[in-house]
């Protein structure tokens, strides 16, 4: 069985950080623009979670191109770390997704996700590791304003046992500059 963190996961989010601000910061300096450039957003999400004996951190960078008002599509990368008292997880992989305005406040999402998990679980009769893929496919709507949208998604994929999500339905909120 492989282990949780075959480097550091300090090591990897220092790493994700440094690309993804090394690619803004380019995009941003360049003193004139390709049109290509000018239809490219970053952005993604950040996240958080304390529990009782427990933590939870993900950081999920991706890139959209905006192809007119009302389309868009791009990739991104997600990292999920958790450890809950003796018992850890780890996920990371890539995600493809396309957004759809049908009108201006009003945001349809298609993503499609797939992460490599390992998790090391205690139990009763001893040490649970497992190592694998884990697919999603998620259906979003949500209300946007300006660079943020808020909404619900839908994992048509779900499944409770193999899943690194607690349900199949998740709010989101999505932020691009």
């Amino acid at each position: 069985m492989s282990k949780i963190a075959p480097f550091g996961l300090k090591k990897l989010f220092f790493c994700l950080f440094f690309l993804f601000g090394s690619l803004y910061c380019f995009a941003q300096n360049q003193p004139s623009k390709s049109e290509f450039w000018n239809k490219v957003r970053f952005g993604g999400g950040i996240g958080l979670g304390f529990t009782n004996g427990g933590f939870n951190g993900s950081i999920a960078p991706s890139a959209i191109y905006q192809f007119n008002d009302q389309f868009a599509a791009g990739l991104g990368v997600n990292v999920n770390y958790a450890k809950f008292n003796a018992s850890k997880f780890l996920a990371y992989g890539v995600n493809a997704m396309t957004f759809y305005n049908p009108v201006q406040q009003l945001q349809l999402s298609a993503e499609f996700e797939q992460l490599r998990v390992n998790r090391s679980l205690e139990t009763i009769a001893g040490t649970l590791e497992d190592d694998y893929w884990a697919p999603a496919l998620f259906l979003g709507i949500g209300y946007t304003s300006q660079f943020a949208t808020v909404g619900i998604r839908y994992d048509v994929l779900y499944d409770s046992g193999r899943s690194v999500y607690a349900n199949a339905w998740m709010p989101f909120v999505r932020v691009y500059f």
